[in-house]
């Protein structure tokens, strides 16, 4: 909750609070890009307003923008790769496209090319 000082918002009697109470905010300049990376996929922040708040010792970080999702492509392992291939009798060029198109998911490989 935030006190109103009277009816009235008052940004440095709020900044010497937070002081007392042990908290420091500050703004991070010229951040050019934030990103998340997720399993299977990457939330990019492009030119956003970064504030760090420290409290007792433990930073945190609020980050403000536009963010766009984007789906990262498998990694694919040549050891995936010669097992699909082995597998199924195909070449390991059919097995990492069928690699590809499944996700990285081996069953479903396998599955594409036995049939």
């Amino acid at each position: 909750m935030i006190p109103s000082f009277g009816g009235k918002f008052s940004p440095k009697k709020m900044e010497r609070m937070m002081k007392q109470m042990g908290i420091s905010m500050s703004e991070l300049e010229e951040v050019q890009e934030v990103i998340i990376r997720l399993p299977h996929s990457e939330i990019v922040i492009a030119s956003p307003s970064v504030t760090v708040m420290e409290v007792q010792g433990q930073r945190t970080y609020q980050v403000v923008g536009e963010p766009i999702e984007r789906k990262l492509a498998p990694q694919i392992s040549d050891e995936d790769v010669r097992l699909v291939a082995q597998q199924t009798g195909r070449s390991e060029e059919e097995a990492r496209e069928a690699l590809e198109q499944s996700g990285g998911d081996l069953a479903e490989a396998i599955v594409r090319l036995s049939g």
